[in-house]
């Protein structure tokens, strides 16, 4: 009997050590940057994703691919199987934009945390353009996680849930 308890016991602190290891920063909690510092990095990658969705406004794919780390991942709003690679990733866009067009995205209510080189964006996307002619509108959530890799933040993973319409 005291061997199950101390193995209880033992199980119980690891989960509450890994817990406590990985609470989300709050506003105003301690951080190894200053909060000026930590409110740049923010910045910078919520530029970073508004520069990807830039690059697909404006058709260009190399510039999206800039921004997309080679270890990419990625379960997206139709997939039903985990995209994996940069090249992969590139590929998907290439055949989105050669059936869209007067693609526009906005990013609404966007959370980031900031953990030294890492960093998670969660949102709701809001977009709208046109895919074989015809006009579409979606809107979903999502989360990015990014990795700041020479001094740039790069999306490793992103997963994407199309929400319905409420109307």
């Amino acid at each position: 009997m005291i061997q199950v308890n101390m193995k209880y016991l033992f199980l119980t602190s690891i989960v509450i050590i890994a817990m406590n290891s990985c609470t989300q920063q709050e506003e105003g909690e301690a951080s190894d940057l200053s909060g000026e510092e930590l409110e740049l990095e923010k910045e910078k990658i919520k530029a970073t994703i508004t520069e990807m969705w830039d690059a697909v406004e404006k058709r260009d794919l190399s510039r999206y691919e800039q921004y997309v780390h080679p270890d990419f991942t990625q379960f997206g709003e139709y997939d039903s199987v985990l995209l994996v690679g940069k090249a992969a990733e590139v590929e998907g866009m290439r055949r989105s934009l050669a059936k869209s067009t007067d693609v526009h995205t906005e990013m609404v209510a966007p959370r980031i945390t900031v953990k030294g080189n890492v960093a998670w964006v969660v949102y709701y996307w809001e977009d709208h353009g046109r895919s074989n002619g015809t006009p579409f509108s979606t809107h979903g959530k999502s989360t990015r996680i990014f990795v700041k890799e020479n001094d740039k933040w790069l999306c490793i993973h992103g997963h994407y849930t199309l929400l319905p319409f409420e109307r």
